[in-house]
């Protein structure tokens, strides 16, 4: 059996080392190092995929989050609510812009944002919902549409896990996660479903005009060369990353299937387990895309799981120990009730996030199964 990895990068670039090979020796020689034509030609290909008007590439995600939020035009002291349980970048964009985070739990299956907290959260400074797709499957977007629009709220999807994933809405029409509130946002980290070589990121939108203000955002606050329309930053896009991307994203589709079919099966291994909750999938299996499968270990053994499986030379990850509002750059005891967040605090207990990439055989999901569910226990 060959090493088991958390993510395989290496085995996925020989399946397109041609490719990017060539496309970043074409890069070097013609020197168009920033906004070349593989950047423009991949925001074309991604406009395509995602079936948007407008494709923004930048920097990274976190950028794209910052970004949109100045696209809208937010402001310091508006209110934004999103998620406890994700990683920090969501709500430290948030923070950074002097705008006020408003922490709400999640749902204990999907560990996605509640829709219901959201309501109850809701104040007259609240100007905007960031939903965040989290480990590849969606949040209810017909609740959180719902909730924006009669609230005349903004909603800025987080969609940096789950790229590729349909949301089938209740009216039975299919969007792709990102295109569905005001704005999406991405990012190419090389680990993500969709991952370059480096850093990147991209913003998506259907508004003409959100679009032209995110344009000029990411490139110093130009439209013109040295005419500065909008206050802006420093976030684009490199040529090399986008020759990656471009390979990658005709096969995104392939992935996502080789990474469900691998989450299937482990999910297969553990049904008979009682001391383990799976991953839910809520009402079809094109709303997750498992970047990661992560399960709950319900018997009080996720750390000494943890332990021992490093132990045998299988990588895994806890994703995410600390709540948000328990960090300390976050907390906030005059808003924040530890009542309010009792599935978050539950999830950091028991969460377990195993190897999950492209490239996972079934010698690997056999061994890491029968490693877990011996060690756990099924009574």
């Amino acid at each position: 059996m060959k090493k088991i990895q958390m993510v395989d990068l290496k085995g996925q670039y020989e399946e397109i080392k041609e490719q990017v090979d060539t496309s970043m020796q074409e890069i070097i020689e013609n020197t168009s190092f920033i906004n070349g034509p593989e950047v423009h030609q991949f925001q074309k290909d991604l406009e395509e995929y995602l079936e948007v008007k407008h494709v923004i590439p930048c920097a990274n995600g976190t950028d794209a989050l910052q970004i949109a939020m100045m696209g809208l035009g937010l402001k310091p002291g508006d209110e934004v609510i999103t998620v406890d349980f994700t990683f920090a970048a969501t709500v430290e964009v948030i923070a950074l812009l002097n705008l006020t985070p408003v922490l709400v739990d999640v749902e204990p299956h999907t560990y996605n944002i509640n829709p219901k907290e959201i309501e109850k959260a809701i104040t007259p400074k609240t100007k905007a919902i960031v939903p965040v797709h989290l480990f590849g499957q969606s949040a209810n977007m017909d609740e959180i549409m719902r909730i924006a629009k009669a609230h005349n709220l903004f909603v800025i999807e987080d969609n940096a896990q789950a790229i590729g994933a349909n949301y089938r809405s209740s009216d039975k029409s299919i969007k792709k996660t990102g295109t569905i509130g005001d704005v999406g946002t991405t990012s190419f980290f090389p680990s993500k479903n969709l991952g370059c070589y480096g850093d990147g990121g991209a913003i998506f939108t259907n508004d003409d005009t959100l679009a032209h203000t995110i344009r000029g955002i990411v490139n110093h606050g130009m439209y013109e060369r040295y005419h500065h329309d909008v206050v802006g930053v420093n976030s684009r896009l490199d040529s090399l990353q986008a020759a990656v991307l471009r390979a990658k994203l005709p096969r995104l589709d392939i992935y996502n299937e080789a990474r469900k079919e691998a989450a299937f099966k482990y999910s297969m291994a553990f049904e008979n387990n009682k001391n383990i909750i799976t991953p839910e999938v809520v009402s079809d299996c094109d709303t997750h895309v498992f970047h990661q499968y992560t399960l709950r270990i319900t018997n009080g053994k996720r750390d000494a799981l943890v332990k021992y499986l490093q132990e045998n030379n299988v990588p895994c990850g806890i994703y995410y120990p600390i709540p948000l509002h328990a960090q300390k750059a976050y907390a906030n005891a005059e808003r924040y009730n530890e009542e309010d967040f009792k599935v978050t605090n539950q999830l950091v207990k028991e969460v377990i996030a195993l190897p999950m990439h492209t490239e996972l055989d079934e010698d690997q999901i056999r061994y890491i199964t029968k490693m877990i569910n011996n060690f756990v226990g099924k009574d």
